[in-house]
Parts: structure tokens; C-alpha cells; sequence
């Protein structure tokens, strides 16, 4: 199964003067990535920028609506993301509970699991299944 482990932000790090992580923070953040990719579990991580250099697009009545960043709710935004390839939640959480602290003072990690395409059986048709896996197939020989 796959999950995203998301980075919660914080009001340091969506703040105007928000500083990049000190060295100590990424060394850390670097073993715990390096210990990830060698167990097999990490399939991609990166950091996000603050939600003041994004967009949103709001959809209602048929029309989108573009809002520009920053957005008010620092608490629902978020900072970063891992994708992990695990057996089981309690596999995330046992990696999740690892983790060095991605922030100074206090922060989040929410650990989301993905839809696999056996979620969707009853409602995908064949054509559309077929569908699906070409997509994949053409990501999968995208050059990265």
C-alpha cells in the first residue's frame, strides 16, 4: 500500500521572514531520507514552497475562481510530502515515528493512504482500467 506523509507548515514556515532549516535539521532529515530509500519505502519527498508563492483554484457553479497565496490557515497547510511504498499503516506510523523533527518547536506529520485502483472495481469500467494502465505505463517511461 501507498501513503502520503505530509509535513504540516507552521507560522514559521509560511511566515515573510520564514529562514530555511538550519544544517542540523537537514543532516538529520537526510539520514532519516537515506534510511527510507534503503529500506525500499520512500517513492518521492520533497519541500513546498510557502503557500504565499501558490494558487488555488476554487470550482463552483460551473465557473473556477483563481486565489492567489497566501492562504489564512496556516494549520491546514502543508510543508512537505513523502510518498512511501509500506505493508500496513502501522508500517507508516513505525517509519512517521522516526522522523526527526522537520521544524524547530512544535509541528505535524499526517499520514494519508493513498486509493490503489482495487478501490474503484465497481466502478471502473474495462475501458477505462485499460485506460489507466497506459497512463502508468507512460509516466513510468517518462526520464526523471
Amino acid at each position: 500500500m501507498r501513503c502520503m506523509v505530509m509535513v504540516r507548515a507552521t507560522d514559521e514556515s509560511e511566515s515573510e521572514t520564514q529562514a530555511m532549516p538550519n544544517a542540523e535539521i537537514m543532516e538529520a532529515m537526510n539520514r532519516f531520507n537515506e534510511e527510507l530509500v534503503q529500506a525500499g519505502v520512500m517513492l518521492a519527498g520533497e519541500g513546498l514552497k510557502p503557500s504565499r508563492e501558490g494558487k488555488r483554484i476554487r470550482f463552483a457553479g460551473g465557473r473556477q475562481l483563481v486565489i492567489d497565496g497566501p492562504f489564512a490557515e496556516t494549520k491546514e497547510l502543508i510543508a512537505g510530502f513523502w510518498l512511501w511504498q509500506v505493508r500496513s499503516m502501522d508500517e507508516a506510523l513505525e517509519w512517521a515515528r522516526r522522523c526527526p523533527p522537520p521544524f524547530v518547536g512544535e509541528c505535524e506529520i499526517e499520514i494519508r493512504l493513498l486509493y490503489e485502483e482495487a478501490d474503484f472495481a465497481e466502478v471502473m469500467s474495462p475501458e477505462l482500467r485499460e485506460s489507466e494502465a497506459r497512463l502508468r505505463e507512460q509516466l513510468a517511461e517518462r526520464p526523471r
